[in-house]
């Protein structure tokens, strides 16, 4: 897809109010936005409770979503570099991510 399209890939980042983790999710979600500026259709932020951080994808109206982290399953919050590969991995297989694709492998 040309960068200059917009995508209807889709992520939503559920995040905890109750643990006042909004500025993580924002932060989250600027770095996807900045990465992938159209690639991107939204990228939404949804407050919940119950410590709750969750990182979905659906990349085409329809589609299941994939879970690219959940706290409670793998723990602590996700590394940026390997969650922008895994959204990379899906709505932009041809972009580049720089630095990111050198770190660690």
């Amino acid at each position: 897809m040309d960068e200059a399209t917009s995508s209807d890939a889709r992520v939503t980042i559920t995040y905890c109010t109750q643990c006042r983790w909004l500025m993580r999710a924002a932060w989250v979600a600027q770095e996807l936005l900045q990465t992938f500026r159209t690639r991107l259709g939204e990228v939404a932020l949804v407050p919940g409770t119950g410590g709750v951080f969750r990182v979905e994808l659906v990349s085409a109206p329809g589609a299941e979503p994939v879970l690219l982290w959940d706290r409670k399953e793998q723990g602590g919050f996700p590394e940026i570099p390997p969650l922008k590969k895994a959204v990379r991995d899906v709505v932009a297989p041809d972009l580049a991510l720089g630095h990111t694709d050198r770190v660690g492998g």
